[in-house]
């Protein structure tokens, strides 16, 4: 009986001890957390995307409570809770934030079944980054998109997926949110994040290809052949021709829609705009000034004589 005793009061003072060890400890290697980082967190969605840059929104809170204490959170934004929860961020930190315009994940390419046949059969792993590190993949076009749904994979919300008819990703509009996370699966960067533009109207070149004209003409029907016909149309300098390739820069395009009626391989779409650009009116041929015709001069009116007949001869 005293033995057991004994090691009761033994393992009760080493756990006394280890106790007061550790609760010292705790106390001189404390890191200190600012109350408002859990604040910010609990208004953040949650989602855990990286669309903010940051790996979760426990970083995205943390980001913003040092941005308020340094007196600017400008450039911080939450893509998944938009404006209303950037509002609540700003209200509890006490800063002001600038209202951002709305962006969407927009696939480049429109280089369907119909426009980019398939030349080849794939049988390797069934993901774009394996097909893409393999080749061109299944079509003549190593710059387009190759449908095996990495990007719908990488999405949270549902907001991406491939048509089975055309073989190409296509974005849900209401759904997407603008997190990026599509955008960093495409091992070919089709796949941009641009501005939403007003009503969900927006003009973009949906194709990558930087091969030459005649090589990209032979790889897909409708792919850009850096012609630079749109690049003169437009009156905004939003429109640059680089490696072959032309780009819209959302920031400075207008929506005015020349550069759709002048593209020759319709490689520049406009979405969501209630009626197909107008096509260019033809210039009419000035005809040239007739000279003005000489006057005639006025005849006298002939009298009315009846002829004189003749007598017939007598034989």
């Amino acid at each position: 009986m005293n033995f057991i005793l004994i090691a009761v009061i033994v393992l009760g003072a080493i756990g006394l001890i280890a106790a007061v060890v550790l609760f010292a400890a705790s106390k001189k290697f404390a890191v200190y957390e600012d109350p408002r980082i859990a604040q910010v967190n609990e208004v953040l969605p949650g989602a855990n995307c990286g669309g903010c840059g940051f790996a979760g929104c426990g970083g995205m809170a943390d980001a913003l409570v040092k941005g308020a204490d340094a007196g600017s959170i400008e450039g911080l934004n939450c893509p998944v809770g938009g404006a209303d929860v950037m509002g609540q961020v700003a209200d509890l930190l006490g800063m002001a934030i600038a209202n951002g315009e709305p962006k969407v994940a927009v696939v480049r390419c429109n280089g369907t079944c119909e426009h980019r046949p398939k030349i080849a059969e794939y049988a390797g792993l069934r993901t774009c980054s394996a097909m893409h590190a393999c080749g061109a993949g299944e079509t003549a076009c190593g710059f387009g998109c190759l449908g095996c749904g990495d990007c719908v994979e990488a999405c949270q919300f549902d907001a991406i997926h491939i048509n089975p008819e055309t073989g190409i990703a296509e974005v849900d509009e209401e759904k997407c949110v603008a997190c990026g996370a599509c955008v960093k699966a495409c091992p070919r960067n089709i796949i941009e994040l641009r501005k939403k533009g007003p009503k969900g109207r927006r003009v973009f070149v949906s194709c990558v290809n930087k091969d030459k004209g005649p090589v990209a003409m032979k790889a897909c029907q409708v792919s850009c052949i850096g012609c630079g016909k749109c690049e003169k149309e437009c009156n905004f300098g939003a429109i640059t021709v680089e490696n072959n390739l032309a780009y819209i820069d959302h920031e400075k395009c207008r929506l005015c829609r020349k550069c759709v009626t002048v593209c020759p391989k319709h490689a520049i779409l406009d979405v969501n705009f209630p009626n197909p650009a107008p096509a260019p009116k033809p210039k009419e041929p000035v005809a040239p000034k007739a000279a003005p015709a000489a006057e005639k001069p006025v005849e006298a009116p002939k009298a009315n004589v009846e002829p004189e007949k003749k007598e017939e001869a007598k034989a």
